[in-house]
């Protein structure tokens, strides 16, 4: 039996749905307003992460802040990954919109199950899982921010992304791993170009 997410879906005017992916402690509301504000006119599904840290919820459990199950990372990832297959919107113009937690998902998503998400945008993301076998990312747009004072690995990832063929963009923000003007600026930038003139514009 497919696993159910508790989630918001906001229609939109346009054919792109944005996937808003909370981090640590969020919900289904948490970033509706962001995705709302950064890609303007764009359908918006907001999952509720499933697994609880004394009572906040995630994508994914940790060890140890930094520290993650790899099989669990991928465990994770598939049921988000079989929700989506049977949730009906177009997946060729589905883009996540993830902070932390969830942008480390959203990169999971794309490591583990190519196509089940178009792009995405990472903020203040790092490496939870590195596939044993690449996959064909085939151009597939991704724009990460990272702060230069979290230690989370932005960097770590894009390459990784890069080398599964994925058409980076990173931003290194003057910033730990809270989020700041520039990058909800940058991201509103991305999803304009995205969205007015198709997906082959960020690369």
């Amino acid at each position: 039996m497919a696993v159910e997410f508790v989630h918001k879906f906001l229609p939109g005017r346009l054919p792109a749905t944005v996937l808003v992916l909370h981090g640590t402690g969020g919900d289904e509301n948490d970033l509706v307003p962001v995705g709302r504000a950064l890609a303007p006119g764009a359908a918006i599904l907001s999952p509720r992460g499933k697994v609880l840290e004394n009572g906040a919820p995630r994508f994914f459990s940790r060890i140890a802040p930094g520290v993650f199950d790899a099989k669990e990372v991928a465990l994770r990832a598939g049921e988000l990954a079989d929700w989506l297959d049977g949730y009906p919107v177009d997946r060729s113009q589905l883009y996540a919109l993830g902070y932390s937690n969830g942008a480390n998902i959203a990169a999971a998503l794309m490591l583990l199950h190519p196509g089940t998400i178009a792009g995405a945008v990472l903020l203040r993301p790092m490496v939870v899982i590195r596939p044993e076998t690449l996959p064909d990312l085939n151009g597939a747009p991704v724009l990460i921010s990272g702060g230069n004072d979290d230690p989370q690995g932005a960097e770590d990832l894009g390459r990784l992304l890069s080398s599964a063929g994925a058409h980076v963009d990173i931003a290194i923000q003057n910033a730990g791993h809270d989020l700041t003007p520039a990058d909800f600026s940058l991201g509103k930038q991305w999803f304009a170009r995205l969205l007015t003139q198709g997906p082959e514009v960020p690369r």
